[in-house]
């Protein structure tokens, strides 16, 4: 059974920085493409980051260059780096396989004042 355990989220202002935790289990998240999401109630769930097997990373515009993905294979665990943090960052943040196969996990809360 997979369980994805999201953490790190928190209360910043703005221009701070976060870094959120995505620890896996039932998958290897090295052989994985990975995601980080996000979703403001009323708002449908965007996708924000992504991470392939070789390791190829892709963002969006509204985070490009603020957000970073990374892996650490040993501890079988996903990071999202956010800095340059926005209150339109505000969100709650969900990492999840692409394709998804599993439900979603109970997400970290990000929010960031102005």
């Amino acid at each position: 059974q997979v369980q994805l355990v999201e953490s790190g989220g928190g209360l910043v202002q703005a221009g701070g920085s976060l870094r959120l935790s995505c620890a896996a289990s039932g998958i290897i998240v090295r052989v994985r493409t990975m995601g980080w999401y996000r979703q403001d109630p009323g708002k449908q769930r965007e996708l924000v980051a992504s991470i392939t097997i070789d390791g190829s990373t892709n963002y969006p515009d509204s985070v490009k260059g603020r957000f970073t993905i990374s892996r650490d294979n040993a501890k079988n665990t996903v990071y999202l780096q956010m800095n340059s943090l926005k209150p339109e960052d505000t969100a709650v943040y969900y990492c999840a396989c692409i394709p998804r196969t599993h439900s979603w996990g109970q997400g970290t809360q990000v929010t960031v004042s102005s």
